[in-house]
């Protein structure tokens, strides 16, 4: 499992403009069962990820998304082994 952190590199109004883009993506990167969970940092000064699978196929997918494209965003991956879980999220776990 892996959380995804992203730092904006450019003015909010350069993201805004890409983020419909970035949204389509991460729609795609859901239905490709990529990705968990994601939102915005609180200040908005970028982004998480939660995603699962192998560092090459989630690299391969953050490669695809408009922010990394137009060089909008740095990413940082840490890569983690859950090993318990809040009631419910026991899937996180496989």
């Amino acid at each position: 499992m892996f959380i995804v952190s992203l730092s904006y590199k450019v003015s909010i109004d350069q993201v805004e403009a890409h983020l419909e883009g970035h949204i389509a993506w991460l729609k795609s990167a859901y239905q490709r069962e990529i990705l968990l969970a994601s939102g915005r940092k609180v200040p908005r000064t970028g982004g998480v990820l939660l995603a699962r699978g192998d560092r090459a196929a989630l690299e391969a997918c953050l490669a695809e998304d408009p922010f990394k494209v137009h060089d909008l965003a740095e990413y940082e991956i840490v890569e983690f082994e859950p090993s318990l879980t809040a009631p419910g999220l026991e899937g996180l776990l496989e």
